[in-house]
């Protein structure tokens, strides 16, 4: 068994968010069957801007004032739910999305790929 405590795993500060790659490729725990993340959204990154890639899970570990948009296109993100701790996401393959907050708010989440290739969409469009 691998162990890794999260306060161990090295930030990645990207814009809009804060990555742990604890699992995959490049990640505190090495495989090549599947990606897991540790991703924080919060005022201090900037705001996220909408994205798609392949096909993913995210688990909300803690928020505050945090919410979800997806749609059919970056400009169209027609849905918006409110998230609590808990809360599951799943999107398919290249739907776009985007996570926000409110002012003072942020989201803690755990991302899961079930791959380490093929992820961003130029690798998928590639395919």
């Amino acid at each position: 068994m691998d162990f890794v405590r999260r306060e161990d795993i090295r930030k990645n500060e990207l814009p809009g968010r804060v990555v742990q790659n604890a699992v995959g490729r490049n990640s505190a725990v090495a495989s090549e069957k599947m990606t897991v993340s540790f991703c924080r959204y919060s005022a201090e990154s900037g705001p996220m801007a909408p994205h798609n890639h392949a096909e993913e899970s995210v688990v909300v570990l803690a928020c505050k004032d945090a919410f979800v948009r997806w749609g059919s296109g970056p400009d169209s993100l027609e849905h918006t739910v409110s998230l609590q701790p808990g809360d599951l996401m799943h999107f398919p393959e290249l739907e776009w999305h985007v996570f926000g907050y409110e002012a003072g708010g942020f989201l803690d989440a755990l991302c899961i790929y079930g791959q380490v290739t093929n992820i961003r969409p130029e690798e998928i469009l590639q395919k």
